[in-house]
């Protein structure tokens, strides 16, 4: 039986982007759902689960980084934020926000594409039920790298696509230095001092996750020259 098409919500208040957008992903196997702006995204994924989200970030009322960060709140979904500012600045607050990548406007369906396509392989596979957990433990933190969750007792903590990606490069390379080219590489963006400053708010999001102090991380460590290093109890 093949696998259902990814969902995805287009979230753009031009209506013929939203069109255009739809009609492109719509012939390359999506089923896509659009929303005209933050208020009617949020009454569709009320009653609706997607495996991403599209969002242009200048947006009358709400915009997409005050969606992002408000939606981070309960959902882990992938989001991919539409941007006319190209500044890093601009670019960064988007991923601080908690967004998965960004991609500036004017852009070209093909590439809109490939980073959808990259974001959906970053997300975990389903495993087998009855499969024994492994688990890392960090402190009152415990990661299952099974389910790829991170718990706190009995609560989880949210993960997004890209942070689990992010821990499971870390664990294909523990208690070992993995650099900020690799990990530029390894979660499919493009090379460049900008992506590698991306990869460092990446890092600082997800250490406050990990870290009690993330101010001075004691598991995921800066290794000087090096990269970072995930050092598990």
């Amino acid at each position: 039986m093949n696998e259902p098409a990814p969902h995805l919500l287009i979230v753009d208040d031009d209506e013929r982007i939203r069109g255009l957008l739809q009609k492109f992903l719509v012939r390359h196997g999506f089923l896509v759902s659009v929303a005209r702006d933050a208020a009617h995204a949020r009454r569709v994924l009320a009653g609706l689960e997607f495996d991403l989200i599209v969002m242009d970030v200048m947006m009358p009322g709400e915009d997409g980084v005050e969606m992002t960060r408000s939606l981070r709140g309960t959902l882990s979904t992938p989001i991919l934020l539409l941007t006319a500012r190209g500044e890093t600045s601009d670019k960064i607050a988007g991923l601080e926000a908690g967004a998965d990548d960004y991609l500036v406007k004017p852009f070209e369906p093909k590439e809109l594409l490939l980073r959808i396509n990259a974001i959906l392989r970053r997300m975990p596979e389903p495993e087998p039920e009855n499969t024994a957990p492994k688990v890392l433990n960090m402190g009152p933190i415990r990661f299952d790298i099974e389910r790829s969750e991170l718990m706190q007792g009995n609560e989880m903590i949210r993960l997004t696509a890209t942070e689990v990606q992010l821990m499971r490069i870390f664990i294909d390379s523990l208690r070992e230095p993995v650099s900020r080219a690799r990990l530029v590489e390894e979660l499919g963006r493009d090379k460049g001092q900008a992506q590698e400053r991306a990869v460092d708010v990446q890092i600082t999001r997800l250490r406050r996750k990990l870290e009690i102090d993330p101010k001075q991380p004691r598991f995921l460590q800066t290794v000087r020259g090096e990269g970072y290093m995930l050092v598990p109890d």
